[in-house]
């Protein structure tokens, strides 16, 4: 801004005045021309989206559920009544995987909600002290056999591969393997799970710990002692406080 308000011209007060006002009014002319207009009722422009690491996870995981859930790769679609995809957070830091969905499992279409995910999720919330939305768990077959029985060889080389994408796509500290079936198909091993818990293995390049199935310690509950010492290897792992 280059000018500035005009000296009295020395006239009568109202000359003086008319003086004033016109230098004003020319100063206030003079900052326009400076300074671009600014409709305020116009909406300001909306900001670029940028998609974050865990948008993009959420959508390529709703996109392998929605695969999985078209899924007849194997004679199971024939029996499920669902399809147990898996649920909990895309950044979990711990992964729960498990043999396959059983029979509440399979109405409802959601991993471990019977008497031994009740424990699990007791594991988690009064052992570990997280929620179960924090965590990840999944199964190594997405439909029940029926019966409850073994799944078969051609089952888990159908099945496998969605699981491997889950774990690729969370890429958590911690894979824990519940139960024998589970940590021998991960490992690719028929070692007992009596000799494998207890200790980390390394499943492309993730931490995993096998340990006992919750339904085994329904079965057994002297042994909820070693699973324990197994879940307080997981906390550390992940720098969880152990109370």
């Amino acid at each position: 801004m280059t000018q500035s308000l005009r000296e009295p011209s020395g006239g009568s007060p109202r000359d003086e005045l008319l003086d004033l006002i016109k230098s004003v009014k020319e100063q206030v002319i003079s900052a326009q021309d400076m300074y671009v207009y600014v409709d305020g009722e116009r909406p300001a422009a909306r900001k670029e989206h940028h998609n974050t690491p865990d948008a993009d996870k959420e959508t390529s995981m709703g996109d392998l559920c929605r695969e999985v859930l078209n899924c007849r790769r194997c004679g199971l679609h024939k029996t499920r009544k669902n399809i147990v995809f898996g649920e909990g957070a895309v950044q979990a830091k711990i992964v729960f995987v498990g043999e396959a969905p059983g029979a509440d499992e399979d109405v409802q279409g959601r991993p471990f909600v019977g008497r031994a995910g009740q424990l699990l999720t007791d594991i988690i919330v009064k052992g570990m002290r997280l929620r179960r939305e924090d965590v990840y768990i999944c199964n190594i077959l997405k439909c029940r056999p029926p019966g409850n029985r073994n799944p078969s060889t051609e089952e888990i080389s159908q099945c496998e591969p969605f699981l491997k994408q889950q774990l690729q796509l969370i890429r958590p500290q911690v894979i824990c393997a519940l139960g024998k079936f589970a940590a021998q198909v991960l490992l690719k091993t028929e070692t007992p799970i009596t000799a494998l818990r207890g200790r980390f293995q390394d499943y492309e390049g993730i931490r995993l710990l096998p340990t006992y199935h919750p339904a085994y310690l329904l079965r057994n509950p002297p042994a909820k002692k070693q699973v324990w010492e197994d879940v307080q290897m997981m906390m550390n792992e992940i720098g969880l406080p152990i109370l």
